[in-house]
C-alpha cells in the first residue's frame, strides 16, 4: 500500500480532562499517514484520483479546534474516522501530541497513535 504523510501539523485548542486545559489551551502537533494506491493518480497525473492535501489538513484542523474533548485518544479517534470517510483512503495512522501536557517531569512530549482501516 502507498503512503502520503503529514508531520508534524501544529495547532492551538482546548482539549484535556483539567479545567486549566480547557480553559487556557494548549499546543497539539498531529502526524498522518494515509494508505492508500497512489498508482492511479501518478500514472494519469491527475489529483482527482488521489487525496487533496489541502482536504485533508482542513478537515484535521476543524476537528483539532473546533471541537473539545478530554482525551487524546478521543481527538486522535475522531481525526481517523474523518480521514478514512474518503473514498481512496483504505488505512489511517493518526498520532496526536500534546507538547506541554500538566504533568511534572523531563519529556519531550506525551501523545497516541493510533490505526484505522476500512473493514
Amino acid at each position: 500500500m502507498d503512503k502520503i504523510f503529514f508531520n508534524q501539523m501544529r495547532f492551538y485548542a482546548y482539549h484535556g480532562v483539567y479545567s486549566e486545559e480547557n480553559r487556557l489551551g494548549q499546543r497539539f502537533m498531529v502526524d498522518l499517514e494515509l494508505g492508500l494506491n497512489l498508482q492511479p493518480a501518478a500514472q494519469a497525473d491527475d489529483l482527482k484520483k488521489t487525496v487533496n492535501y489541502a482536504d485533508v489538513y482542513n478537515k484535521v484542523k476543524q476537528e483539532v479546534e473546533e471541537t473539545q474533548v478530554k482525551l487524546v485518544e478521543t481527538l486522535a479517534e475522531r481525526i481517523a474516522t474523518c480521514i478514512l470517510a474518503e473514498d481512496q483512503i483504505e488505512e489511517v495512522r493518526v498520532r496526536v501530541t500534546k507538547p506541554d501536557p500538566p504533568i511534572a517531569g523531563h519529556y519531550d512530549a506525551v501523545g497516541v497513535e493510533i490505526v484505522r482501516r476500512k473493514s
